[in-house]
């Protein structure tokens, strides 16, 4: 059995744009595992300038993950919590490798016709006019869940937006949520989110920037619309820990994303607490290539979720893996029929 991995440089089609900065290009790392003619893949998604795990030593760590997995399998997850990204790669290609080397993380879920997840559709940050043409195309589309970014242009103008949608469309018939990446500061975090209100918002993600509990807290509570936590799970790696943000913070819902909060492990982990205090959960990509979309989008179909998942539609990049995927308005679709592509791996 031989293991080894590779840097891969995604470029996007069109630059995407979030409240932190715009991206054109986006390193990602294939973990393989090999045996004979088959091979499994794992993605450990790094994600610069985000992860929890962007660090110098990062390779080092992935080279030393390589040369332990062939012999030590599972145990090679021990230890591996402040690396959430790369725990995120090796339960993925192990879980591939169990179920034969054909992208088969969680095969219980796939039926003759494969499976289905319901997503929302993404708006990307951008000129005005491009946020429009986005909004647009999704409805015209048939998308019921609208995911809008906010926080990088005028608030006036994004308030204009989502008063767009709400004209044509009731909160019966389109919901909309909001992703904010951190871009208010406490002070002006309940004033927007008051102007919101008649806006029938779903919820919003990570008002304000992750760590301050107390001001998160405290927008929890006067709130009128529910707050989801994002980028406030990341690094927070104890279960102490866990529970000591959960209880401070109070949130309605968390948006977990694998790669940057410890893999599927995590997930559960996290999905079992919100829970017991009576709130929901979103399972959410975080601009992974389809093969990291594939895993979450299978771990994703294993439990029903009373949101439609944050995933990705494999549609960003001009060298993706090409994959048996298709998406349209009711989801993320997996065919049975389609096969992956994985030349451009080579």
């Amino acid at each position: 059995m031989n293991c080894y991995y590779k840097k891969y440089t995604l470029h996007f089609k069109i630059p995407a744009g979030t409240s932190r900065n715009t991206l054109h290009t986006k390193d990602t790392y294939f973990i393989f595992l090999q045996s004979g003619n088959n091979i499994a893949i794992g993605e450990c998604n790094l994600f610069a300038g985000l992860s929890y795990d962007d660090r110098p030593e990062y390779e080092k760590k992935l080279a030393e993950i390589c040369q332990r997995l062939p012999y030590e399998k599972e145990e090679c997850l021990h230890g591996l919590e402040a690396f959430p990204s790369i725990y995120f790669g090796v339960e993925t290609v192990l879980k591939d490798y169990n179920n034969g080397c054909k992208q088969l993380i969680f095969p219980e879920i796939i039926n003759a016709n494969g499976f289905s997840v319901a997503i929302n559709g993404l708006i990307w940050m951008g000129t005005p006019t491009f946020m429009q043409q986005q909004i647009v195309q999704k409805l015209e589309t048939g998308f019921t869940s609208i995911k809008l970014k906010v926080g990088a242009i005028d608030f006036d103008t994004e308030l204009a937006l989502i008063k767009y949608i709400r004209k044509q469309f009731s909160e019966k018939e389109v919901e909309i949520r909001l992703d904010a990446n951190g871009a208010f500061t406490p002070k002006e975090a309940i004033e927007k989110l008051n102007r919101l209100t008649e806006l029938n918002i779903s919820y919003i993600e990570q008002p304000i920037k992750a760590g301050q509990w107390q001001e998160m807290a405290k927008i929890v509570e006067n709130s009128p619309i529910k707050i989801a936590l994002d980028e406030e799970l990341i690094g927070i790696i104890s279960e102490s820990q866990q529970a000591a943000l959960l209880q401070t913070i109070q949130p309605d819902l968390l948006v977990l994303k694998p790669a940057l909060i410890g893999g599927f492990a995590a997930c559960t982990a996290w999905k079992k607490k919100i829970k017991a205090m009576q709130g929901d959960w979103v399972i959410t990509s975080a601009l992974e290539s389809n093969i990291g979309l594939n895993a979450i989008a299978q771990y994703a179909a294993l439990e029903p979720c009373n949101y439609a998942q944050g995933l990705g539609t494999g549609r960003l990049y001009t060298n993706n893996i090409p994959s048996p995927y298709t998406v349209d308005a009711k989801g993320l679709h997996y065919h049975t029929n389609k096969s992956w592509d994985f030349s451009v791996l080579q």
